[in-house]
């Protein structure tokens, strides 16, 4: 486990990295991922935020709940932090001035999925996710649907916007018009976990891109974009500009890379490559993802350096740093903000 973490966490890809393009050795098996798989239950998640959230989904776990439900409280933890402005009802709101909450969540068995998008004034979108997953026959509600079953189902409400954050939308609706802004914020909580028996859960939650236009949805509920999660191979999950994930099919792209046989930074490293070689961007995308497989193993990957991780099992709960294939700072996004 040791030698496994230290590897994860350099290695020669980040050195050799250059602004303007991918690490010139990014295309080979790579130190930076440790080969030794780690003793399940194993928890992955994307940034510092994740940390708690990771040793919330061990502690359910271990308490004898299900996978499902780890996973589940564990994001549940993040949404309840008013203090983070990128997950939950403490989020940036969209131009309008009224949050607007998505979240989906994945149970391997079964390869089941549940979805809600633009939902506003409730405290956990991701549990309603999760209701629309075992309650009804569909994948997804949006909008005023999905917040009518939420409320038909008594679910706890907040407010449409935390007075800190409406302030700050006061301020920032006198300098510039919704289609002009430049957006301060697209972070999000993927949390993945590999359960003793094999099989694999996810969830993910955002309050999506700070003053974006009313309706915007991204990556984060949307299945194989913002999260993916197959049970006999492992599973995904993103965090940067959604967009650039959604069109994609980043988190399920990233998942059949490890189908085929890479590990799970390898597997993000070939989808950082794949969507750079189709799109006009080439690789200023801000786009992360993490992913773990089946046999225990982990692992992460940026367009850009600094994206930080958190990984939890037993005994160990850690925030690392991912390998970026090119130079350019992730930056101070959403709730990785100091």
């Amino acid at each position: 486990m040791g030698s496994s973490l230290a590897v994860i966490t350099g290695g020669p890809l980040a050195a050799a990295a250059s602004k303007s393009g991918p690490a010139k050795n990014s295309g080979r098996r790579g130190p930076w991922e440790g080969e030794i798989a780690v003793k399940a239950p194993l928890v992955i998640s994307t940034w510092p935020f994740g940390k708690p959230a990771n040793d919330r989904t061990l502690e359910v776990f271990r308490s004898g709940k299900s996978g499902l439900d780890a996973v589940e409280q564990g994001v549940r933890l993040a949404e309840a932090d008013l203090s983070n402005p990128s997950v939950g009802l403490g989020g940036i709101p969209a131009a309008h001035g009224v949050v607007q909450l998505d979240a989906c969540i994945m149970s391997g068995p079964g390869h089941k999925a549940g979805s809600v998008a633009a939902v506003s004034g409730f405290k956990h979108p991701v549990s309603i996710a999760r209701r629309v997953m075992e309650e009804t026959r569909h994948v997804m509600l949006v909008g005023e649907g999905a917040e009518r079953f939420a409320r038909d189902r008594k679910f706890e409400e907040g407010p449409l916007v935390t007075p800190g954050q409406k302030a700050a939308w006061e301020n920032w609706k006198k300098a510039q018009e919704a289609e002009k802004a430049k957006a301060p914020n697209h972070d999000t909580i993927a949390l993945l976990m590999l359960s003793p028996s094999g099989d694999v859960f996810g969830a993910c939650s955002t309050s999506g891109w700070g003053y974006k236009i009313p309706g915007r949805v991204g990556d984060s509920p949307i299945i194989g974009g913002g999260l993916y999660v197959d049970n006999t191979v492992g599973g995904a999950g993103a965090t940067g500009i959604g967009e650039n994930v959604m069109r994609y099919c980043g988190s399920f792209l990233v998942v059949e890379f490890m189908r085929q046989g890479l590990s799970p930074t390898e597997a993000c490293l070939a989808t950082l490559h794949r969507i750079a070689s189709l799109d006009p961007k080439g690789y200023d995308l801000s786009i992360n993802f993490v992913a773990l497989d089946k046999r225990g193993r982990f692992g992460a990957a940026g367009t850009g350096q600094g994206f930080q991780y958190a990984v939890a099992c037993d005994d160990y709960s850690k925030v690392l740093q991912s390998p970026g294939v090119t130079q350019k700072p992730v930056g101070p996004l959403g709730g990785n903000r100091l």
